[in-house]
């Protein structure tokens, strides 16, 4: 179990992160009855998070559960414009969790493709006439073993089991589908996972019932989840790395199965490419790194090969936001 370091945070703060994490649309006096604290305590708490841990609420369409196609792009690039190109792909509404890793050489990045369009203006057209992109690795994500609508968080185990089944969305019966109408609705909650009714009823030109009705199915269904997104170093974890695995196909499902288990994966995922496993794992300092490497990670039947690509800068999670020329990597990937 991972243990909290923070000289601003608290647990009461720990638990309300958690819990958005499991239901970001949870009302204040909801959380509040959930963790124990009045529903004016939770809000002071949310606006302090916001403001000193990076906190950010947004939906997410979940493109395992819809089918769609997502890849995770190594990009080795000439290092005086290494920051511009990964700045460029992170104003994309199709990419996330961008980082500049190996001394500012490598890019990784998340892309989610609606359609092939999006695709084929990426991977196709930009980045290949990118002069200063010198190698182009892309790697097709086949089946995640640990993330998306289940978050790191959960790692820290402030929260009871029942306090989570307290905060947990309804399910809702039929298929993860996302309808043309919708568009306008997920647009808003995108850009604010907590936009109230009254906002996505005028954003959509639906009822506030038909709002409720239809956005309990998209979460419930699996199609939509709503995230977040913080600063990891603000109770102790800055540093993240990027772990291209290469399992013997026999052991492929084991391996990632073991690995999500470990407390330091935030994100676990079999790829199409030149390894077969790719994990975001999340640690104190380099110290921490070596130890999952030389021992949790080291330890498991079937691993074959081990590359490691610890950040150097974080320039997008969920969202685009701009960092400093000077900013370290401490916005630690978790989905």
């Amino acid at each position: 179990m991972l243990e909290m370091e923070s000289d601003t945070l608290d647990r009461l703060d720990m638990e309300l992160l958690t819990a958005l994490e499991i239901n970001g649309r949870a009302s204040f006096s909801r959380l509040g009855t959930v963790l124990g604290a009045s529903d004016q305590t939770i809000a002071r708490r949310f606006r302090r998070l916001t403001a000193e841990a990076g906190l950010r609420v947004v939906a997410i369409r979940d493109a395992e559960r819809l089918g769609q196609d997502q890849w995770m792009l190594r990009l080795r690039c000439a290092p005086d414009n290494a920051l511009n190109i990964a700045d460029a792909l992170a104003k994309r509404p199709d990419t996330a969790w961008i980082g500049l890793a190996s001394g500012g050489t490598e890019i990784v990045c998340l892309t989610r493709p609606r359609n092939p369009g999006d695709y084929d203006d990426l991977l196709l057209g930009k980045l290949p006439r990118t002069p200063s992109v010198l190698d182009i690795r892309a790697h097709q994500m086949l089946h995640r073993f640990y993330g998306g609508p289940t978050g790191w968080l959960r790692r820290f185990k402030v929260l009871a089991d029942d306090q989570i089944a307290a905060l947990l969305p309804e399910p809702a019966l039929g298929p993860a589908r996302v309808e043309p109408d919708d568009e306008a609705l997920i647009a808003v909650l995108e850009r604010d996972g907590r936009a109230t009714y009254p906002e996505l009823q005028r954003a959509t030109g639906r009822s506030e019932s038909a709002v409720k009705r239809r956005l309990a199915t998209l979460i419930g269904s699996g199609a939509v989840y709503i995230d977040i997104e913080y600063d990891s170093e603000v109770f102790g974890y800055p540093r993240a790395a990027v772990l291209w695995i290469t399992a013997t196909p026999a052991a492929l499902h084991s391996v990632g199965e073991a690995l999500a288990t470990h407390d330091q994966i935030a994100y676990a995922s079999a790829t199409a490419g030149t390894s077969n496993i790719v994990v975001t794992a999340v640690v104190k300092d380099t110290a921490g790194l070596y130890d999952y490497l030389s021992g949790p990670l080291g330890q498991l039947d079937g691993v074959r090969h081990v590359e490691a690509s610890p950040f150097l800068r974080r320039v997008k999670q969920l969202t685009y936001r701009t960092l400093p020329l000077n900013s370290p990597a401490t916005r630690a990937p978790s989905k």
